[in-house]
């Protein structure tokens, strides 16, 4: 079967326009791969290195979540996270799914 010139054009083009978007799926899928655990981390209970396993958090970044949620009493919402030096909306969204806010609990069972 010959294949005219303007279907040939049409695949090409074709293939030129989802190669692209191919590439950016198996990035996100790799980076996601290659976080260390599937467990969300608790911004009123995780420790400097839990916090240092987001990505773009450095150790500072990290003392400085630490020390907003002291002064604060903690997060009621993950979004108070851009309120931290050093975490704005960009660096937010890559960790926004990788975070959550629960109470913390201090007191033991029955007090």
């Amino acid at each position: 079967m010959r294949m005219n010139f303007l279907g040939a054009l049409t695949m090409c083009g074709a293939l030129l326009l989802t190669a692209p978007i191919a590439e950016a799926q198996s990035q996100a899928a790799a980076a996601a791969a290659a976080m260390p655990s599937k467990t969300a981390v608790n911004l009123n209970a995780a420790t400097l290195d839990q916090l240092e396993t987001l990505p773009g958090i450095g150790r500072k970044t990290a003392e400085r979540i630490i020390e907003f949620r002291t002064k604060s009493g903690g997060f009621k919402r993950i979004e108070e996270l851009m309120n931290v030096r050093g975490i704005g909306e960009k660096s937010f969204l890559k960790i926004k799914p990788l975070i959550v806010v629960t109470a913390k609990t201090d007191k033991a069972p029955g007090d």
